[in-house]
């Protein structure tokens, strides 16, 4: 059997919670000791992000496996290959089509059996499981604090927060504007000439700065 280890770090401060580059290459050596397997090179990815595969290690490795070059792929922990539910299933496909093996040492993992296969698979529809619950929690809160008019975030311009920082309620000043804005466009005015207008009057945007026409279109827009 031939293996290749994988070790990956985005940050130089994951080196202080036991995932420094040495950390995982004692980890792999070891696990390929136990499988009794030749390690014959350890592909690293230094300060390199697990949000997609484009990464020069990880590219390295899909070459290995896709050319046949390799039986066993060996990680220190899962999320080292990918953080991504989806990308995780793509490689796990890819190492099964090509008859490799994935071991993580942190998950006592190895899908070179059928049992290490189910539970690889259990792992990711779970992590999908769990991404689309929260998505549709997320969901649910918004919606129901739209309909108390409980808003998250910035109030929408011509609005503030309540006192009880959960509701909105007009702010006199900035409805003043709209209304503003809204009479030159109704009586055919640009919308630079409208923010050319708000300038001359020297009126500013909730940031302080001078209108433009972009702005003036979002609140046209919005309304």
């Amino acid at each position: 059997m031939r293996a290749f280890g994988y070790i990956r770090v985005s940050t130089d401060k994951q080196a202080d919670k036991g995932l420094s580059l040495d950390a995982q290459r004692e980890k792999i050596r070891a696990m390929a000791v136990v499988h009794d397997t030749e390690l014959a090179d350890v592909i690293v990815d230094a300060g390199e992000s697990a949000k997609n595969l484009d990464r020069p290690g990880m590219k390295r490795i899909l070459d290995l496996v896709r050319g046949g070059d390799v039986d066993t792929v060996i990680v220190a922990k899962l999320d080292r290959l990918t953080r991504s539910v989806r990308d995780l299933a793509d490689l796990l496909e890819v190492f099964q089509r090509k008859g490799v093996s994935l071991v993580s040492v942190a998950e006592s993992l190895d899908t070179g059996s059928a049992a290490g296969r189910l539970v690889l698979n259990i792992m990711v529809s779970v992590s999908q499981w769990e991404r689309e619950a929260i998505g549709e929690r997320t969901r649910d809160a918004l919606q129901l604090k739209r309909t108390r008019h409980e808003y998250l975030g910035n109030a929408p311009y011509g609005c503030r927060r309540a006192a009880d920082q959960q509701h909105i309620e007009p702010d006199r000043a900035e409805q003043a504007v709209l209304k503003r804005i809204h009479q030159l466009r109704q009586d055919g005015v640009s919308l630079r000439a409208i923010a050319a207008e708000l300038n001359r009057r020297r009126l500013t945007t909730r940031r302080g700065s001078p209108w433009r026409m972009e702005y003036v279109a979002r609140l046209l827009k919005a309304a």
